[in-house]
């Protein structure tokens, strides 16, 4: 173990993941979520590859025990993948950011009631106090009647709700394959699954990216592959307990790349849901430190969507 490296690996991770919604944002004015997708998964998949080969891992990458499991983990991350990446295009990157966190308190609720894993009082408490951060982030852009926010800004809000519920359903069935698969094997059949299902939104009004678009696309799949070898990687080197608490840096990122690249100055009532959802989410994983649950393997199988 090498917990520097961990923490390091885990840190550039998270801010790759973010340049990389930062990227999709950037086209979403013109390019429909389904599309992005579809180039966000499938120019993932080389380098995913490429790095199971110079591991001699890609026997292991391509071997599965249980293919309805990566088809229902596929739907369900595609689903949040898709909905957060429609999201961008109505919201700041640092208010998508923030509401996202609520899937892993969401995870805790599904998790009780599909796989009937033990909730005692604090990690509930945790939850609660996390659900009422992501209502504060949410609010303003739900009073679309007492003057707030306008209905697309609502419409947006919802969307990226419904991603945070996709990303906690695809967080249950990876915590139910971890016990028949190995990691490799769900990171490589998930872009695989999530490549095939985006292609049912063509129908939906697919477009020609212009040729900007289709750089800032492309390259937002290959720097999906690299945010994922960086992620299982930061879990090789150091326990999930340690290195989890950074994926809140994202926070950072977001509300930098949104003020310098788009302009986007963030609210102080969005700061102080952040902060009360961050506060849930790093008790919730000192918690499962204490308890001993290991959550390496699910951790490092799963992305910010999903």
């Amino acid at each position: 173990m090498r917990p520097l490296r961990g923490i390091a690996y885990k840190l550039v991770s998270v801010l790759v993941f973010i340049v990389m919604s930062a990227m999709i944002k950037a086209t979403s004015a013109h390019v429909p979520a389904g599309e992005a997708v579809f180039f966000r998964s499938l120019f993932a998949i080389p380098v995913i590859v490429g790095w199971l080969a110079l591991r001699h891992e890609l026997a292991t990458g391509l071997r599965t025990r249980t293919p309805m499991g990566h088809v229902w983990r596929g739907f369900a991350g595609t689903s949040a993948m898709g909905l957060g990446f429609a999201g961008l295009g109505y919201l700041p990157l640092p208010e998508v950011t923030a509401i996202g966190y609520a899937a892993p308190m969401l995870t805790v609720i599904f998790a009780a009631m599909f796989l009937g894993e033990e909730v005692r009082l604090f990690r509930i408490s945790c939850v609660i106090l996390g659900m009422v951060g992501v209502m504060v982030v949410l609010w303003p852009r739900l009073t679309v009647l007492d003057g707030g926010a306008g209905h697309a800004e609502a419409f947006g809000a919802m969307l990226v709700l419904g991603g945070a519920v996709f990303a906690a359903l695809a967080q249950v069935f990876v915590r139910k394959m971890v016990a028949t698969e190995q990691t490799a094997a769900i990171v490589f059949w998930f872009s695989v699954t999530a490549t095939c299902l985006s292609l049912f939104t063509l129908p939906f009004g697919w477009v020609i990216p212009s040729p900007a678009e289709a750089v800032l696309l492309v390259t937002s799949g290959l720097l999906g592959g690299v945010g994922q070898i960086l992620l299982t990687s930061s879990y090789r080197e150091a326990d999930a307990s340690l290195v989890a608490p950074f994926d809140y840096a994202s926070m950072i990122f977001a509300i930098a790349i949104g003020w310098f690249v788009f302009s986007e100055v963030p609210t102080g009532t969005m700061l102080a849901g952040a902060a009360l959802v961050i506060t849930a989410g790093v008790l919730i994983i000192w918690r499962e430190r204490q308890l001993g649950l290991e959550r390496a393997r699910q951790r490092k199988a799963m992305t910010p969507q999903g």
